[in-house]
């Protein structure tokens, strides 16, 4: 009897998941066919609105219906629980590994007791990046791994260069970024640099500040001093 059992549960848990499959397949084959930038579709999900799916392209997050017939792309409100599901959807897909940041590609600017950790990819070039530099010296007890990620044109690339190739590279960087002091010229291997755009491009790292913190959070921006510390005790928090 106990196997009779389990073989009618079974035979009702794939009746169900049937048309879920077909509906999937129905949203990818219809909106495939006529948009091209939906031939590779990451994922389709259901949403917690009835009749409502989700389709993911990468980072970019899509709706639509059980056929994919229509299309919309905005967010989706929880109105009862006051949430943007969209927002917190895309936080989540953003969300990097620290402990699989490539931190040799990287140098080290410590500070205090050095306890806390942070990354942060920036273009030398980036007027946000000095900004945000300027007030990220008022944050202590922090390591900073700095990620040069030169995306501005050829100069950026040149003094990203010449500032990971110096002998003390967090002061060539804070040289350049806090008192305007050009870095010298300086050669050596910059496969680093390279990597860096390519993990940016993988983990949609599209703008500069950059900042990743110990428990996968990031924030795009130059945001405040108070903000950096307020995301670094998040990151500690159980």
């Amino acid at each position: 009897m106990k196997f009779l059992r389990s073989i009618a549960v079974l035979g009702l848990l794939a009746c169900s998941l049937v048309p879920a499959f077909a509906q999937e397949a129905a949203i990818r084959k219809n909106l495939s066919e006529k948009f091209p930038a939906f031939a590779k579709i990451d994922e389709v999900s259901k949403t917690p609105m009835n009749g409502l799916y989700e389709v993911r392209v990468g980072f970019d997050i899509f709706y639509t219906d059980e056929q994919g017939n229509y299309l919309l792309q905005g967010s989706l409100m929880d109105v009862r629980a006051r949430k943007n599901l969209t927002e917190e959807r895309v936080e989540k897909l953003s969300e990097v590994d620290f402990d699989k940041l490539p931190l040799a590609d990287a140098f080290k600017i410590v500070r205090g007791d050095g306890k806390r950790k942070l990354a942060v990819f920036e273009d030398p070039n980036c007027g946000y990046c000095k900004r945000f530099e300027r007030d990220l010296t008022n944050v202590n007890n922090v390591t900073v791994y700095l990620f040069l990620y030169p995306v501005l044109g050829p100069d950026s690339v040149a003094k990203s260069r010449n500032i990971w190739c110096a002998k003390d590279k967090p002061k060539a960087w804070n040289d350049w970024m806090l008192r305007n002091t050009t870095p010298a010229n300086a050669d050596c291997d910059i496969a680093a640099l390279k990597r860096n755009r390519e993990f940016g491009q993988k983990y949609n790292i599209t703008g500069t500040p950059t900042l990743i913190f110990a428990n996968g959070s990031r924030a795009p921006g130059a945001i405040s001093a108070e903000e950096v510390e307020k995301m670094l005790v998040a990151a500690k928090a159980p």
